[in-house]
Order: C-alpha cells, then structure tokens, then sequence
C-alpha cells in the first residue's frame, strides 16, 4: 500500500470534497479515511488515501491535485505517508 496525505485548506466554498473526490476516482485513488471541519469560514480537510493503483506517478499527481487546488480557490498539499510522519513527529 502506498500511502499518501492530503491537505487541504482554504476559504469554504461549494463543492471542495465533491471536486477532490471526483480526481482521486477518476484516478483509481482510494480513499482510507477523512476528517473535514471548517471553523467560522475556513474549510480544512485531511485525507490518507492509497495511491497503488494509481496510474499516474506521484509528482504528477499531486501537481494536479495543487493545481485543482488553485482553481477552486484553496491550497492542496500532498506527501507521501514516511515524509509526512517525518514532518510532524514531536
């Protein structure tokens, strides 16, 4: 398995999850588990997903994810799960 983490952050605004979602299926991406909350206007997401049957590569991907991002008017990041970890342990 192929772990992956994405963020996302941003003003809320219609149709953020439906939008990222529908990347991720389009590109054989599967979710493993969500938290979404959004505080006063701002909207923030995390996602694990695995990316193994993903076809496309990972720097690719998340190019297009950030990308996605930009259009809709929020910042998406994504890292691999061990570069993650690596980030954010205490």
């Amino acid at each position: 398995m192929k772990k992956t983490i994405i963020t996302v952050v941003g003003k809320d605004t219609v149709g953020i999850i439906a939008k990222i979602c529908t990347y991720l299926a389009e590109n054989q991406v599967n979710i493993l588990d969500i938290s979404q909350t959004i505080v006063q206007e701002y909207f923030n997401m995390m996602m694990i997903v695995d990316m193994q049957k993903a076809e496309k590569e990972f720097g690719k991907m998340a190019g297009e994810l950030e990308e996605l991002g930009r259009e809709i008017g929020v910042m998406v990041k994504v890292q691999h799960e061990d570069i993650f970890n690596k980030m954010h342990r205490v």
